[in-house]
């Protein structure tokens, strides 16, 4: 009988996606960064009882657009994001830089 060793998720990353700092890892976590946006706006947006066709219109935007930000979180500009956290669901941007 083979006994399977249970592996982490940081080693299946290592193991899929290369160590960190390397490009295709580090592609993985920005995407990554990006998703968890999606989800925060969503859930901010759905805790203050919005449509997204009722926070669109707070910001000037299409409801598609809102949706592909909600649900994907890439290419979004930073005055986009200020503009969907203050404008539309009233609240503040915190951004934090790692070195």
């Amino acid at each position: 009988m083979k006994v399977r060793e249970t592996k982490s998720w940081k080693d299946i990353k290592d193991h899929v996606y290369g160590k960190t700092g390397t490009e295709r890892r580090d592609e993985l976590e920005r995407d990554f960064e990006s998703f968890k946006i999606g989800l925060l706006l969503r859930k901010a947006r759905e805790e203050r009882h919005l449509t997204q066709s009722e926070l669109a219109i707070l910001v000037d935007k299409k409801r598609e657009y809102i949706s592909k930000i909600e649900n994907n979180g890439g290419n979004i500009t930073l005055k986009t994001l200020f503009d969907i956290v203050e404008k539309g669901l009233g609240g503040k941007v915190k951004i934090s830089i790692e070195i």
